[in-house]
């Protein structure tokens, strides 16, 4: 038997994980090279998640091993694994909304003074210069409850850089991140090679994998499909081994009619707690049936805000909004689902999802009044449609009564977006609906909306990827700094122009009058 090799710090060895009823892993083997950036990359329910929780701690392996700097290792807990110098950034936030920056931070290995009492200067200090390096400027005593998504994304990244792992892992770290926080991101990350650190990196998005990453392997359900060095191969072959399948080339969407206006919005505005300045100001659009209406903005941008005003979710002021040209009134998220109404949230953990119940009843839980039989509930009309949805977005499960915390992320986005559609929705409302979801999974939601599209619903599609906006959206309407600044249509946008758009200050937004014309 040959000795560790000097290059790698950790093997997994013919590692194996089953569920009742599923395979995670099968026999698979894993290597993280010292130093380096080792890409894990697969379609969901690959493994990927199910792997790296083994590395961490949190789960642990049916058979196989696990071997550090040589050494046989097995981690019970993530304190173990972080003993042996191994941190982890989950792809779902493990946060603590109630608490405050630097709280997060220093969770389970508080700073303390005389052992008995938390030393909240010191931690409120360290956390200011770990967001000062991710070039953040987020006060450490403010409440993560208070922070937008991709914020508490930067703390759970500060979180694990307060542990000086040796082995780093990152599930899926900028799936909620701006352009800019990515380039601070990656900053980090070579530093943190440059001091020896060895980076597991997992995410969906293949080019920012081909800029960073060092080495790659590849899962797919279950098994070790490749590994490779990520300078030897190219996105092609990078596809066809996650897939099994060449499925590079650029969306085309099916033709559908649309239709007159079925969606008005009239000079919306949300202001800023004191109401000094806007959030939005004076947004006034049109959608037309069976028309996909995409809209493109930076972080910061008040597209995730516009939606939570138009699904009830937020005090504003408005003209009207209209739907079928019926003003609708009522203020009550569940009022405005029953006229029509549906919102795909960016955060599915926090506002998409309920993590103690099964996929059968997440899916259900904003359609229940349409399996009413009397006064009871007819268990075979909410098994069809939860099936029904199952098959169509290709959701992995063992079953419908399967916890959805046991899940992938991106089955989990699949589980929301069904439970939108059960709600049998005029307009619907997508924020970020690919989040999380791979390369392979990003075409069938795709083919889920133009389906929807050419049933005569207006859909509004809000994506961070230019590529995606570009390639399902009929019409795009792009936002900066709260307000609408330009409106394309399909065949003259282009990366460039929604780029410019997006930038555009207050002062030279382009008059609205044209918008939704």
């Amino acid at each position: 038997m040959t000795g560790p090799r000097d290059d790698i710090i950790l093997q997994a060895r013919q590692v194996n994980k089953i569920y009742p009823g599923t395979i995670a892993l099968n026999n698979v083997d894993f290597n993280i090279y010292r130093g380096k950036v080792n890409v894990l990359i697969g379609e969901n329910g690959a493994g990927k998640s199910t792997l790296m929780k083994i590395l961490a701690g949190v789960e642990q392996a049916t058979s196989g091993s696990l071997m550090l700097e040589g050494k046989e290792i097995a981690p019970r807990s993530p304190i173990e694994a972080e003993d042996l110098g191994i941190g982890i950034i989950y792809q779902e936030l493990n946060l603590f909304p109630n608490l405050n920056v630097s709280e997060n931070i220093f969770v389970a290995h508080e700073r303390t003074r005389g052992r008995m009492i938390i030393d909240h200067k010191s931690q409120e200090e360290f956390a200011a210069k770990l967001m000062e390096r991710l070039e953040q400027p987020i006060d450490p005593r403010t409440l993560v409850a208070d922070l937008r998504i991709g914020q508490q994304q930067i703390v759970e990244i500060a979180k694990a850089l307060s542990l000086n792992a040796r082995i780093l892992i990152m599930d899926e770290p900028t799936s909620a991140l701006s352009n800019t926080e990515v380039e601070v991101l990656f900053r980090v990350i070579r530093e943190l090679k440059d001091q020896g650190v060895s980076i597991v990196y997992i995410s969906h998005k293949l080019e920012e994998l081909m800029e960073i990453g060092d080495y790659i392997t590849i899962l797919r359900d279950g098994n070790l499909i490749a590994e490779a060095d990520i300078h030897t191969v190219d996105l092609h072959w990078i596809v066809e081994n996650m897939v099994g399948r060449d499925a590079t080339e650029r969306y085309q969407p099916a033709p559908h009619d649309i239709g007159e206006t079925i969606f008005e919005v009239k000079n919306l505005s949300l202001p800023k707690p004191g109401g000094k300045d806007y959030i939005l100001k004076n947004i006034s659009f049109e959608l037309r049936a069976g028309e996909i209406l995409g809209l493109y903005g930076l972080m910061g941008s008040g597209r995730t805000e516009l939606f939570e005003c138009l699904i009830g979710d937020h005090e504003y002021s408005v003209e009207d909004i209209l739907l079928d040209g019926e003003p609708i009134k009522s203020s009550q998220i569940q009022n405005r689902i029953e006229q029509g109404l549906m919102l795909i949230p960016e955060d599915r953990q926090r506002e998409g999802l309920i993590q103690t119940l099964s996929v059968r009843n997440n899916m259900l839980l904003a359609s229940l009044k349409r399996y009413m039989r009397g006064f009871m509930l007819s268990q075979n009309k909410e098994h069809d449609a939860v099936e029904h949805y199952v098959k169509e977005l290709s959701i992995k499960l063992p079953n419908m009564e399967t916890l959805i915390s046991s899940l992938s992320g991106g089955n989990q986005q699949k589980v929301v977006v069904g439970k939108a559609l059960l709600t049998r929705p005029k307009v619907l409302m997508m924020d970020e609906p690919t989040r999380g979801i791979d390369v392979g999974a990003k075409q069938e939601i795709f083919d889920i909306m133009v389906q929807l599209a050419q049933q005569g619903l207006g859909i509004l599609f809000v994506s961070t990827e230019l590529k995606e906006v570009l390639a399902v959206s009929d019409r795009i309407i792009v936002m900066s700094k709260g307000q609408i600044t330009r409106e394309f249509a399909r065949e003259e946008a282009n990366e460039q122009a929604l780029v410019h758009a997006s930038a555009v200050g207050h002062g030279t937004a382009k008059s609205q009058e044209t918008v939704g014309v």
